[in-house]
């Protein structure tokens, strides 16, 4: 399997090629029709993005897939003891959980037991036999639309071999929150392609946590990750995902999501350790009266990489959106973002803002941000902006005044810093959660949220 840079994608497809009836064998089938799909648009000249392409100004998809990772094509399960697979030492919240083993999903047996009525979380193989015709109905249809379905996305249909459900019925309100965590532990370099649809049906509402955690020291991991979302007319969802990985593992990840008539879309996304990490939010406000709101903070040091990119598009009248993105970078660490909104001329009355601040801890720190407005249409109120500085003097020099040691000083302007973005968490548990964890990493501890100690056997790889 090649290694070069120039040969990223090709190595991948060589991979697939050699072994597309064992991976086919072992997937679910909805993603069958997507990888047959996938396979036709990456033939060349397609490639993965490289920086300074258009979108990835500071960005090397290219790069982040180049190493020889291991893929579990032979889908052997990898012997979790979910009982031990968290073990939290701060305020915890109840939630039903599962485990997803690389990309191999595990439902705890509090999951089994309590899911409500209406509600739906497991794996798309098993909900091919249950709700047949569900999974293939909805898959695809945003992340692999033609407008925006990126190489890395298209690589993702290639490779993922099953993916992870979430269905709410019809006017079922799940008052429990749900939770999926994401694990790596592995021998070997692993790249684990993760796949996750949610559906919630008209006046459905829920609330899912996503966590990323790599229990796998000094070996590279990259998650590759594609996150599908359909709300039903007067649906709601909360949707959180919280990365806290070692720096050899990469996440390149995004998330497409339509919004119905009077339904509500929260997200809130916050990177808070890993190594190089490239999140994509696409969202269609497609009928009157929806609404999105995305948060998301970083909290970067030594040379770690955080790069969020937002597409927000309104296509109806009557929408409303929000973005709030606010980046702490020390050490040599690097962050961009790049936000776009878009209003149709058919959406009238729209209200959409976006705002991007930025807070560089060190002289070696930095930053790169584009806020971009499109508007079609004058009847609406729209604006963006972005700002890019160090820690207030005055005020750390008033604090240093009043007996506050420097270090701790500093931790509390940082942490005042975040604040608007840890309440923008509908879930007043989580939110307290996430005040801690970025409380204990700002203190410079390790936050273990999920000090994950599962007996993860590494997965096996299937490559040439």
């Amino acid at each position: 399997m090649m290694n070069s840079s120039n040969n990223a994608l090709q190595q991948y497809l060589e991979l697939h090629d050699a072994h597309r009836e064992a991976i086919d064998a072992h997937s679910a089938a909805p993603m069958r029709a997507l990888r047959s799909r996938a396979r036709l648009r990456l033939e060349p000249p397609a490639r993965l993005p490289r920086k300074a392409d258009e979108g990835y100004a500071r960005t090397d998809i290219d790069a982040i897939f180049a190493p020889d990772f291991g893929i579990n094509i032979m889908r052997v399960p990898a012997p979790v003891d979910i009982a031990a697979s968290l073990r939290c030492d701060i305020p915890n919240i109840s939630t039903l959980m599962a485990v997803v083993a690389g990309d191999e999903f595990r439902p705890t047996d509090t999951l089994v037991r309590n899911m409500p009525a209406g509600v739906t979380l497991t794996s798309f193989s098993e909900a091919e036999k249950t709700m047949p015709g569900l999974v293939a109905g909805y898959l695809g249809r945003l992340a692999d639309a033609d407008e925006g379905a990126d190489t890395a996305t298209l690589l993702n249909s290639l490779l993922a071999q099953d993916g992870v459900l979430l269905h709410v019925s019809a006017g079922t309100v799940c008052t429990k929150p749900l939770q999926l965590v994401n694990i790596f532990n592995a021998g070997i370099p692993t790249l684990a392609a993760r796949r996750v649809l949610i559906v919630l049906e008209p006046g459905a509402s829920a609330s899912l946590l996503v966590c990323d955690h790599t229990q796998s020291r000094g070996i590279a991991c990259l998650a590759s990750e594609v996150t599908e979302i359909f709300l039903g007319n007067g649906a709601r969802l909360d949707y959180c995902h919280l990365e806290e990985s070692n720096p050899d593992t990469s996440r390149v990840a995004s998330l497409h999501a339509s919004v119905g008539a009077d339904a509500t879309l929260d997200i809130n996304g916050s990177t808070l350790s890993g190594g190089r990490t490239r999140n994509s939010y696409t969202v269609h406000l497609d009928h009157p009266g929806a609404q999105a709101r995305i948060a998301g903070m970083a909290i970067a040091s030594g040379t770690q990489h955080t790069d969020n990119n937002t597409f927000i598009h309104h296509h109806a009248p009557h929408c409303t959106s929000s973005q709030l993105f606010k980046y702490i970078l020390d050490g040599s660490a690097s962050g961009a973002f790049r936000g776009l909104i878009r209003v149709d001329q058919d959406a009238a009355f729209t209200e959409a803002y976006q705002t991007n601040r930025n807070l560089l801890a060190s002289e070696q720190a930095t930053m790169h941000t584009e806020p971009q407005l499109e508007i079609y249409c004058d009847e609406v109120k729209c604006g963006h902006g972005a700002t890019t500085g160090q820690l207030d003097q005055a005020a750390m020099f008033y604090m240093r005044s009043r007996g506050i040691p420097q270090a701790q000083a500093r931790m509390m302007l940082m942490q005042a810093f975040m604040a608007d973005v840890v309440d923008t968490i509908a879930i007043p548990s989580l939110r307290d959660r996430l005040r801690m964890l970025v409380e204990r990493r700002l203190n410079g501890q390790q936050t273990a949220c999920g000090d994950c100690a599962a007996a993860c056997a590494p997965a096996p790889s299937t490559q040439p």
